[in-house]
């Protein structure tokens, strides 16, 4: 099972291009299960769920997992609906706050289909903001006592103890039976950016496409191996060495 992030690991300049589906394809194929990790909404997780050729997708950064059966769309949250409303009222306050004090900020333009995060854009929609900028946004989450993660896009902020890697860990226990601990070289993972750091420490089968060099010399917890492409292109090579692998076992 390959775990992977979505925005700059399986997509190339904001677009899924032809090699990443052609990657997904060839790793169903291949035996290969793919469980896209991202902090992307519900909503869009919901679609990818139901229509991507993956096992599962972990959404909202290790929110929830929704994976497709014969009985329809399985979803698993780690909170309830009282708890994520009550919730979504703190978060509204830190809206307010972070819009009239960072300049040039704009909420998330897929924010209306999220359940548990604030997604505040720096550069998806939005001219890029400074390094002074995101780093206010990421402190006005921090006063309130929430959760604040800077992704390659938006910084994401929630109330919760849920991270990818809890979800991650849950994700394989429930669907394999299994504890990531003890068969640790089952399982990969594949990202970008630094807020992949935990899971490039869990994992011991870990790899970085090409365009998270820049952040190299900021990570303790490394990727295993970086490929030679960026974004789509690299996660694909990902993907074909997996595959290799299993070709290899097998024989």
């Amino acid at each position: 099972m390959l775990f992977c992030d979505i925005d700059d690991t399986m997509t190339t300049r904001g677009l899924i291009p032809r090699d990443t589906f052609t990657a997904l394809w060839n790793a169903r194929e291949a035996g290969l299960r793919i469980v896209p990790v991202t902090g992307r909404p519900a909503g869009w997780c919901d679609h990818i769920a139901r229509m991507w050729p993956v096992d599962g997708v972990i959404g909202e950064n290790g929110a929830f997992y929704f994976r497709k059966t014969k009985f329809g769309i399985k979803r698993i949250h780690s909170q309830t609906p009282q708890m994520r409303a009550r919730n979504r009222r703190k978060l509204d306050q830190i809206r307010r706050e972070v819009l009239v004090k960072v300049p040039g900020c704009a909420i998330a333009s897929d924010q209306a289909y999220r359940e548990y995060d604030l997604a505040v854009d720096f550069c998806e929609d939005v001219k890029r903001l400074s390094k002074k900028s995101v780093r206010m946004i990421v402190e006005a989450f921090e006063r309130h006592g929430a959760t604040a993660k800077v992704s390659s896009i938006h910084v994401n902020g929630w109330f919760g103890d849920f991270n990818k890697l809890t979800m991650a860990r849950r994700y394989i226990k429930e669907v394999d039976g299994q504890e990531l601990a003890d068969v640790a070289s089952e399982y990969a993972f594949v990202g970008d950016s630094p807020n992949d750091e935990p899971m490039f420490a869990a994992f011991p089968v870990s790899f970085g496409v090409a365009n998270i060099e820049p952040f190299l010399p900021h990570l303790v917890h490394k990727p295993q191996c970086i490929t030679h492409s960026e974004g789509g292109a690299g996660f694909a090579e990902v993907v074909a060495m997996l595959i290799a692998g299993l070709s290899d076992t097998i024989q």
